[in-house]
């Protein structure tokens, strides 16, 4: 029977596998030999004879030593050391042709393989080109391009593009000594961060009395002293309760830390090729070895807050997600080491509100030490508004800081004032600039403060003589004390000794009470 034929070089061959004894042994491995070499080149046939110790067999004059070198190279075995035996030879060369037989018909469907790819290339090689040079480009650049080069340089000129400071953060105290009326509060909080011990704080106090920067700079007092656990780099993370967002699923949590799906939040490439979830650490990782300051803690979740009373006593965060795979080796150790033991978080909470500690979670109470900063008197007021026009280089006229301290009880908010009343001062000032030495009025003040809508805080003031009829009362709102003026008026009575109280509709029960009460005591007093 006849075997595929190939094609080398544009020569045809074939191999017979026929029995018959037509034609003799040595023309048929004559035969053989020229047939490998049509295969596979001439000189790839010797370099493989010569390889497998096969070129000598190649050249012998005795068929069988040249049989014995058709096996070597055939089956490409340089250990067969056997010479065939005369009655074996017919059926040796049947399976060396069979073997040659597999090789025509493989390289056979090679040359026609490579035929297409040839076609093929040529067709869409533009295509191709144009393929690799952007899977080129896009690995030296990675996901860099000329899109997002263009939005980064954006935005670093709108970083350069800078107006000036915030004028709280020019006059922000610098130390403790500029912290204005809280001498009791700073010693306490001072006391129980720079400890070998320190304590979770909650601070207690109104707005604009100092809560922020006495705790910044509580830390900063603190690594002063070799007894606390702080370091030089211990950080100071800063954040609000009012405006923590959190989502009940875990899927965003910015001050615990969260888990990004890899499917539908997405993740890393590397990561989200496998499914693998990748943790991202919040606030708390963040101020490991120092403080988390949380303003307006009193605003937050109180759902949030019970999580996060749980980190203050493990002092670390577990993180859990359906996505992970204990067992799969393709997962990355830290987000292995994440989900088996947590990402630390050992800080100290220093927490600031201005609502009243009753309304706070019981639970974050007992856990923490309180202070209480305490309202600013007017008196205060007028040292801070001194210290700042200081750092401003403002001259202040006489009774421009009575005027000031009269609107406002915040220091926050005194800073504000006495910055609208420089600006007003520098802006009459024709021609002055930033450095000169401005003067401020009393009357620039009347004139910041009657734009601003602002209403002094102490309307109604004691007067030397009596008047009938005229009646203050105490009061009280939250942090603040305040004076209110009651209307009455006294009438003789029908009888003595038989007057009546009358009251309006509009008087509540407490105050009933109250008239009464003082008027037990008048008449026990008086008779």
């Amino acid at each position: 029977m006849t075997g595929p034929s190939g094609n080398k070089g544009g020569e045809t061959y074939e191999v017979s596998a026929s029995n018959s004894g037509s034609g003799s042994l040595k023309g048929r491995v004559a035969a053989l030999y020229d047939m490998l070499c049509q295969i596979f080149g001439t000189d790839q046939i010797v370099l493989k004879a010569k390889k497998l110790e096969a070129l000598e067999l190649f050249r012998s004059d005795k068929l069988p030593e040249r049989i014995l070198g058709l096996q070597r190279v055939v089956y490409e075995n340089p250990t067969l050391e056997e010479i065939p035996k005369e009655g074996e030879l017919w059926q040796i060369l049947m399976d060396i042709e069979g073997e040659i037989a597999d090789m025509a018909a493989r390289r056979y469907v090679e040359n026609d393989l490579e035929k297409k790819i040839m076609e093929k290339i040529e067709e869409n090689q533009e295509e191709y080109l144009e393929e690799i040079k952007a899977g080129i480009l896009k690995k030296a650049s990675g996901p860099e391009n000329a899109q997002t080069l263009k939005r980064l340089a954006i935005l670093e000129k709108k970083e350069q593009e800078k107006l000036t400071r915030s004028i709280l953060e020019v006059l922000r105290p610098q130390s403790l000594d500029e912290v204005v009326g809280q001498e009791r509060g700073v010693k306490a909080l001072i006391s129980k961060i720079a400890s070998p011990f320190p304590q979770h704080i909650l601070i207690y106090g109104p707005p604009g009395v100092g809560k922020t920067t006495a705790a910044r700079l509580a830390l900063e007092e603190a690594k002063k002293f070799k007894h606390t656990p702080f370091g030089k780099d211990a950080p100071f993370v800063e954040t609000n309760g009012a405006t923590l967002r959190w989502d009940p699923r875990e899927s965003t949590n910015p001050l615990l830390g969260s888990v990004h799906d890899p499917i539908y939040q997405g993740a890393r490439t590397e990561l989200a090729e496998f499914g693998i979830p990748e943790p991202k650490l919040g606030l708390v990782s963040d101020a490991n070895g120092g403080v988390l300051f949380i303003d307006e803690i009193g605003e937050m979740d109180p759902l949030l807050v019970n999580k996060l009373i749980k980190v203050l006593e493990d002092k670390r965060v577990n993180f859990q997600s359906s996505y992970y795979d204990a067992l799969d080796d393709r997962v990355p150790q830290y987000i292995r080491k994440l989900f088996n033991e947590g990402a630390p978080a050992d800080f100290i909470l220093i927490g600031a509100t201005t609502r009243d500690a009753s309304t706070l979670n019981p639970a974050l109470r007992s856990r923490c030490a309180e202070v209480h900063f305490e309202p600013l008197a007017p008196d205060q007021i007028k040292d801070i508004i001194d210290n700042a026009a200081s750092k401003l280089g403002v001259v202040l006229e006489e009774g421009a800081r009575d005027v000031i301290s009269e609107y406002t009880i915040e220091g926050r908010k005194a800073i504000s004032i006495l910055a609208d009343t420089y600006s007003l001062a520098l802006y009459k000032n024709a021609g002055g600039t930033a450095g000169e030495k401005i003067h401020v009025t009393a009357e620039d003040v009347y004139e910041v403060v009657r734009n601003s809508r602002m209403v002094p805080y102490g309307i109604h003031r004691a007067k030397d003589s009596y008047e009938v009829g005229r009646t203050f009362g105490l009061a009280v709102s939250g942090y603040l004390g305040t004076v209110l003026e009651i209307e009455a008026v006294a009438f003789p009575a029908e009888e003595k000794g038989k007057g009546k109280l009358c009251f309006n509709e509009t008087m509540g029960s407490m105050t009933k009470d109250s008239i009464f009460n003082a008027a037990a005591i008048i008449r026990m007093v008086t008779g």
